[in-house]
């Protein structure tokens, strides 16, 4: 962002960039905030949880100079996402696949032959914990090297200034803050008439856990998580059946189109589908049998299924409860999330609130870069995020991943568009690797050429979806994309081959 010269600071800005002029201006203004704390025993910044959001606002915040406080009620750092949500999911998905290559002589194929081969769930659950250890072991480090101060209790706002923590002991400590962060995420959508065991009748959180592998599962909702969960059981032996309320797999937000190329492909693999059907009822039959009742959304059939496990996969709801908004007559929707304004500010300006308990997709990634971008709003640096460029990810094998707008959304909003599509069948590294399913769709703006958004299938989606992200956020056309050199031979060819076909109607591999 600077050069130094003659001992200057020297902002490199290209001439009529507004964009990078104002984030070289922020960071100017921030860097005059560094010693924003008085030192004098009250804090600039309360932080209420330590997840994705809250601990990398607490972070950027003691880099800005703020006084810093992190409130967690948990014994251990990183909320839901690195301690029962995204990064053990990971490492059973990685793992899970990595078996069933070898289970179904994928790699036999490629002149690798096993013999005697088993599962020991035991210790691919013991590589899990040790990734989810290291990670939330790694937050504490961070704070102490950054000298955020972390208060373990449940954090209660008790004014527009004091935050109320009660610890496990039973003490309370009160916390007085110039300013106050909400980032409390979100907890499991309970499913009405089911009771949670975390044995047979399982949230997302018992799936990471399984002692051992079901013979029948029935998962209710066939959204993000639970593909992502029911892949793994599904890999690792089970038979799993989704149920599903909607038409299509993988939830809000994806392409139509790439919706049925992804169910097809986890049918292929073994997973089934009920799509268009919800489940009206469940119930346990002794200890290891469970009877699900299931009912057509158009056609109102009915249907049982059974299962030894039933795991509930309907979503999750903003964790706001109990945290004293009513104390100072911050009110929550009727989803339960803070309304706030564009500098993440509630009705009370010295509370703030970002993530998954704020509007907007429940995503760690999102909750990072608002918790960033609040804390220097909160120095008096820019606030602004581009929704519309914030990534989405299903981890499965393929990956699908996403970016901007989804062709239904173009044509509901009249906006003229070309399309852009490459199968990774005719590309050189997944042929190669074997690993062929899937393809990359572009859309573009018709008159403009400008790149509206990517949705891709294809076992690196996740990391290919960032080239498409950053070509966004800068408004990149599709031209522009096509024209970078990319390595040969690399999955990304094929994001390439579609910005060619969307601009010039002719992939060259294609």
């Amino acid at each position: 962002m600077f050069s130094s010269t003659a001992n200057k600071l020297t902002p490199l800005v290209r001439v009529g960039s507004i964009p990078q002029l104002s984030r070289c201006l922020a960071a100017l203004n921030m860097a005059n905030h560094r010693a924003y704390s008085n030192g004098a025993g009250e804090n600039d910044l309360v932080v209420i949880g330590s997840g994705p959001g809250g601990y990398v606002a607490a972070i950027k915040a003691a880099q800005l100079g703020l006084k810093t406080v992190c409130v967690e009620k948990n014994d251990t750092l990183g909320g839901t996402c690195l301690n029962v949500g995204c990064i053990p999911s990971k490492a059973l998905l990685n793992n899970s696949h990595f078996y069933h290559m070898a289970h179904s002589e994928d790699l036999s194929k490629r002149g690798i032959e096993i013999s005697g081969l088993k599962l020991n769930l035991d210790k691919m659950m013991e590589q899990k914990r040790t990734a989810v250890k290291g990670l939330t072991g790694g937050i504490a480090h961070l704070f102490k090297q950054n000298k955020v101060t972390h208060v373990q209790g449940f954090g209660t706002i008790t004014g527009p200034n004091e935050v109320t923590v009660k610890k496990n002991d039973g003490s309370q400590e009160k916390i007085s803050t110039k300013n106050i962060l909400i980032a409390t995420g979100s907890e499991v959508t309970p499913f009405p008439g089911l009771e949670f065991d975390e044995k047979t009748i399982i949230s997302s959180t018992g799936a990471l856990s399984l002692e051992k592998v079901p013979e029948k599962m029935v998962l209710i909702g066939a959204g993000v998580i639970g593909v992502e969960l029911g892949s793994v059981w599904q890999r690792l032996g089970a038979q799993v059946t989704c149920v599903e309320f909607l038409g299509h797999a993988g939830g809000l937000g994806i392409d139509m189109e790439i919706a049925k190329n992804f169910q097809r492909i986890l049918a292929k693999q073994g997973l089934k589908f009920k799509m268009n059907t919800k489940v009206t009822g469940a119930q346990k039959v002794g200890d290891n049998l469970i009877k699900v009742d299931i009912e057509g959304v158009k056609d109102s059939k009915k249907e049982e299924l059974d299962c030894d496990v039933l795991l509930v996969c309907i979503g999750r709801r903003p964790y706001t409860s109990n945290l004293g908004l009513d104390n100072l007559g911050i009110s929550t929707d009727n989803k339960g999330r803070i309304p706030v304004n564009s500098r993440f500010q509630t009705s009370v300006p010295s509370v703030y609130a970002i993530g998954d308990c704020i509007e907007g997709p429940m995503l760690a990634h999102k909750a990072e870069d608002e918790g960033i971008i609040c804390v220097e709003g909160i120095c008096g640096g820019a606030v602004h995020i581009d929704y519309n460029c914030v990534p989405s990810v299903i981890y499965t094998h393929p990956e699908v991943a996403w970016v901007g707008k989804n062709e239904e959304q173009l044509k509901e909003e009249g906006v003229p568009y070309n399309i852009g599509k490459f199968p990774l069948a005719a590309n050189s590294r997944a042929k190669t690797n074997n690993d062929t399913d899937g393809l990359v769709k572009v859309l573009s703006h018709k008159e403009t050429d400008r790149l509206l958004g990517a949705h891709i299938i294809g076992s690196v989606a996740g990391e290919l979806i960032n080239e498409a992200a950053l070509a966004m956020e800068y408004g990149a056309s599709a031209e522009d994309i096509a024209r970078v050199c990319h390595a040969h031979p690399t999955v990304a060819e094929a994001f390439r081959e579609a910005n060619l076909a969307a601009y010039s109607g002719k992939p060259i591999n294609f």
